[in-house]
């Protein structure tokens, strides 16, 4: 019954991407953040619909990963639209979520991704990855971005701001929602359940390990432009203090992960979260074929096998990662089209 149902999923989400496909293409263009932060540049991607058809192809694929089709720095459509930001995972990149970017634009929206220095595939400088705070800063300065830049933001509707984020990228999302870091609660939590992911991850980046890293990590992140969250797989929800969390007043779309191996345990991050926020602000998902890596791209057939051979200690990121992988994205794609409306 489950295959039944993310093949009929799948066949709609192609469906009404065929048919907008029709009117509309994703325009693709290279973004780089210019402001005061010199220390800290963010350069990544933006996808906004386009109604040219020439010079479509292939991005942002290579042997392992499919990649999608878009128009490099094509016209965008008149008009405001809504706008999404996405944040990666640990050690992932701008690139990650461009599937998701991708079924968004089919339906209106722009939306855009940066490399977090720090925590990005290519940019792992233990420095700025101990200055955490500064994850949900980024995204902020994306938001500052699209609405002062004269060419961009005559397209954003700064009335329909949303933001999504995977794995660490859900960590950035919830404090942006407006949850605190709570060094004391961690501190408890991690001598409790030491083997914890979240806990190994604060004390290889040296999270909070001193007063004022402490005070720069448990300070108001929260941004009130943003008007709806998706947190895909998230992990650290226990560095929230409760209070902030039970204090978040603004739509949450929380997808958990069951199937597969993952250090995430749901337990104490996506269930948790859906717990701690009041029930009213809360959607929450749990597909029961869904895992942590089918928030990456759509691998390639022989995607896997490639991994295999080269580098066979992350192959496991492509299993399951063709058929199976889009209907799982197909059921994600709907939820996220439902939050943020």
């Amino acid at each position: 019954m489950k295959n039944i149902l993310h093949i009929a999923a799948l066949t709609l989400a192609l469906t009404a991407n065929s048919v907008l496909a029709q009117e509309v293409r994703t325009g693709l263009s290279d973004l780089k953040i210019s402001d005061a932060r010199s220390d800290r540049p963010l350069e990544g991607f933006i996808w906004y619909p386009t109604k040219e058809t020439a010079r479509l192809k292939a991005h942002q694929s290579n042997g392992v990963w499919q990649g999608i089709q878009a128009i490099e720095d094509a016209e965008p459509l008149t008009g405001k639209r809504p706008f999404v930001v996405l944040s990666h995972g640990m050690y992932g990149n701008a690139r990650n979520q461009n599937w998701l970017a991708d079924a968004l634009v089919q339906h209106g929206f722009v939306v855009a991704a940066i490399h977090h220095p720090g925590t990005s595939s290519w940019m792992r400088d233990p420095d700025q990855a101990r200055q955490m705070w500064d994850r949900p800063g980024d995204i902020s300065r994306v938001i500052d971005h699209v609405l002062t830049d004269p060419t961009i933001s005559t397209h954003i509707d700064p009335e329909r701001i949303y933001m999504a984020g995977h794995s660490l990228g859900g960590m950035t999302a919830v404090a942006l929602a407006g949850g605190r870091f709570d060094a004391p609660k961690m501190d408890a939590f991690c001598a409790a359940r030491p083997r914890e992911m979240v806990c190994g991850l604060l004390d290889l980046w040296e999270i909070a390990k001193t007063p004022e890293d402490a005070k720069a990590m448990q300070a108001d992140l929260s941004d009130p432009r943003i008007k709806g969250f998706a947190m895909f797989d998230l992990g650290a929800t226990q560095t929230f203090s409760t209070a902030s969390l039970n204090a978040i007043a603004r739509p949450l779309l929380v997808i958990g992960a069951p199937k597969g191996e993952s250090d995430v345990n749901l337990d104490v991050e996506s269930r948790a979260l859906r717990a701690a926020v009041p029930a009213e602000f809360v959607t929450y998902m749990e597909p029961e074929n869904l895992s942590h890596f089918d928030f990456l791209g759509v691998c390639k057939p022989g995607g896997l096998a490639i991994l295999q051979a080269e580098e066979p200690e992350d192959a496991f990121i492509c299993a399951d990662g063709v058929e199976e992988r889009m209907a799982d994205q197909a059921i994600v794609i709907e939820a996220v089209l439902a939050a943020f409306q």
